[in-house]
């Protein structure tokens, strides 16, 4: 019987406990190397380990499960997604064919979740559905939505209802017209490539605008939005107007 080296990562520890008696319970042959509760050590001991299969809880803080898979160095091991969420994460995980149980966890559920992982791992196929799913998020630059990495999972969001995307200490935060914003582990780099082909502008190396909901530029070089309001570089000044008027 085929060892399947696991990982657990999840930031509850009750729930790491719960899944792990489950686990020894149904499945003697999977040998559980190690369990987690932050997410940034989880890419260190993935990378180092470079286990078959991760059970990766979706809501972490800082960073949530779609945001570990997608900075470990290579993806290439069965990855089943537990989540308390059964709308928008869900959907992107079916969308590539990714495992996934819900909390609580199901005897039954579990069973398939993992009877389906060993045949990915005996096909040696699990690098490309993991790549897929990344590919999946990172192409939404061609659609009116955003997918968006949060604490809780992926937001969908209209690029309309963006606002503006902010830098703030490796992060973004993303301000939208209910007035509401979110906080991202993708940098403001990352998005700026995700809308280059949409109405948006870099109008500082710290802030990216919605070009529609401006209202209008102060004489020095203050950016009024329909929600706040941002700096603009002296050397973006001349390109904002061209592309507003």
């Amino acid at each position: 019987m085929q060892t399947i080296r696991t990982i657990i990562v999840d930031d509850e520890p009750r729930a790491i406990k719960g899944l792990k008696i489950k686990l020894e319970k149904l499945f003697p042959q999977i040998n559980i190397v190690d369990t987690l509760t932050n997410p940034q050590k989880a890419i260190a001991v993935i990378n180092q380990t470079q286990p078959d299969l991760v059970f990766m809880d979706v809501t972490m803080p800082v960073l949530n499960g779609f945001d570990v898979l997608a900075q470990v160095e290579s993806p290439n091991f069965e990855i089943i997604f537990v989540t308390a969420h059964s709308d928008y994460a869900i959907q992107a995980i079916k969308h590539a064919a990714i495992g996934y149980i819900v909390k609580p966890i199901d005897d039954d559920e579990l069973i398939h979740a993992v009877h389906q992982a060993k045949k990915n791992i005996q096909a040696k196929n699990s690098l490309g559905q993991n790549l897929n799913l990344l590919s999946q998020l990172a192409q939404t630059h061609t659609s009116p939505k955003i997918a968006i990495p949060s604490q809780k999972g992926i937001k969908f969001i209209d690029l309309a209802n963006i606002i503006r995307f902010s830098g703030v200490d490796g992060y973004t935060k993303i301000f939208l017209t209910d007035e509401t914003s979110l906080l991202s582990s993708y940098s403001i780099g990352k998005f700026a490539e995700m809308v280059k082909d949409q109405a948006f502008f870099a109008c500082h190396k710290s802030h990216l605008v919605n070009l529609n909901h401006i209202k209008g530029l102060s004489n020095n070089g203050i950016i009024e939005l329909v929600y706040g309001e941002v700096p603009c570089s002296k050397n973006k000044r001349n390109e904002l107007l061209a592309r507003i008027c």
